[in-house]
């Protein structure tokens, strides 16, 4: 691992040295459930949620180097990603008092679970598109929602999911995004999951609400709040896939390096040779870069100032998702027909790298944003 001190506080650098110690007796043939019950207790996976509720009082900064070092061990929980870091973070700032003391203390423990469904079959990066909509009950208090997802993670294992839906404004008759939270065996609440070439030990699932019948106290936040709860949660996903894509590269890259150290075909090994050495080096240096960007995304977050970590975060995650694809791309490289093999473990990643180019957003989809918001580009959509 680099020396991070000068940019980390001393409690900063003393967590990831614990949260590496823990990947590493896990290593890359860890069992998911072992793992997030361990960092659950030993206090991980709620770093960043407020110790009113059981969690660490920290940051995102925090919770992105826990899923940056179990990355880098092995065995990154993907679920970090939604669970405190989305979900936590939204019913932290915009939940009830009821919601709050019901759901935190769990994601904060490991004991509770929640997914995150935002995207639609036909509706992609466009958030506006989104079809899943809420409607008040005729009878009694409470909503109903109809619609489907796709593309969301772990609905199996988690007690809940946060769904995106929207609701018709009657003074407009405009739709408005709003969040709800729907419980994994709610009446009309289907899952089938989704055959995906991708290696992971979360999967992938299409859902579709049918009629799911939910009490007043699952929406989340303010039904008028629209755009601002949800981009509450999307700007930690963000920096959080970054945490992601940037402990998967470092994973690969030290396992080409210690494979280049001691590789030998003539008469010194083959890091000696630049074609090996140089390739390596650059993307030592391109995760290095995407790190920083990350850390700034966080900080900027955790200050509270959200436009500010918005441009940081998708920068981050950009920058995170190309230098992971490089790292596993040069590994593999330099391993030959070994980096094919299952006894070296790196060519199943040469699919799950590309997660972080294509979600949750593609890496198109924040350049567009940098150039219209950033650089002041007119819009071609």
């Amino acid at each position: 691992m680099s020396d991070r001190t000068l940019v980390e506080t001393e409690e900063q650098a003393a967590l990831r040295a614990a949260v590496a110690a823990l990947g590493h007796r896990h290593g890359r043939g860890y069992d998911r459930a072992t793992l997030w019950e361990e960092a659950g207790k030993l206090g991980y996976l709620g770093v960043n949620l407020p110790e009113e509720y059981g969690g660490g009082g920290s940051g995102l900064a925090e919770l992105s180097i826990v899923l940056e070092e179990l990355g880098a061990a092995g065995c990154p929980l993907l679920l970090m990603i939604v669970s405190p870091a989305i979900c936590g973070t939204v019913i932290a700032r915009f939940g009830t008092e009821a919601q709050k003391q019901q759901w935190l203390p769990g994601l904060a423990d490991g004991s509770l679970t929640m997914a995150f469904g935002i995207t639609e079959p036909d509706a992609g990066s466009n958030s506006h598109r989104i079809t899943t909509t809420a409607r008040r009950a005729q009878t009694g208090d409470g909503w109903i929602l109809n619609g489907r997802k796709v593309f969301v993670s772990g609905v199996d294992i988690a007690d809940a999911t946060l769904i995106v839906g929207r609701t018709e404004d009657a003074r407009t008759g405009r739709l408005k995004p709003c969040l709800f939270i729907v419980p994994r065996e709610a009446q009309g609440f289907q899952r089938s999951q989704i055959d995906m070439e991708l290696t992971a030990v979360e999967k992938q699932f299409e859902l579709v609400l049918d009629d799911v019948r939910l009490p007043a106290d699952a929406l989340v936040g303010d039904e008028d709040a629209g755009l601002l709860q949800l981009f509450a949660g999307l700007n930690p996903e963000r920096v959080m896939t970054a945490a992601f894509a940037i402990g998967m590269g470092r994973y690969a890259l030290a396992k080409a390096v210690d494979y280049a150290k001691t590789r030998q075909v003539w008469k010194e090994p083959i890091g000696a040779h630049q074609a090996i050495a140089h390739p390596l080096a650059q993307a030592h240096i391109e995760l290095e870069l995407a790190a920083l960007m990350m850390r700034k995304a966080a900080y900027l977050y955790d200050a509270g100032d959200d436009a500010g970590a918005g441009e940081a975060a998708n920068m981050a995650k950009y920058a995170a998702g190309e230098a992971c694809v490089k790292a596993v791309d040069q590994a593999v490289q330099t391993l030959g027909g070994n980096g094919l093999t299952r006894e070296y473990g790196l060519a199943s990643l040469i699919t799950a790298s590309r997660v972080a180019r294509i979600a949750p957003v593609s890496r198109e989809m924040i350049l567009n944003y940098v150039s219209h918001q950033i650089l002041g580009l007119p819009k071609s959509y």
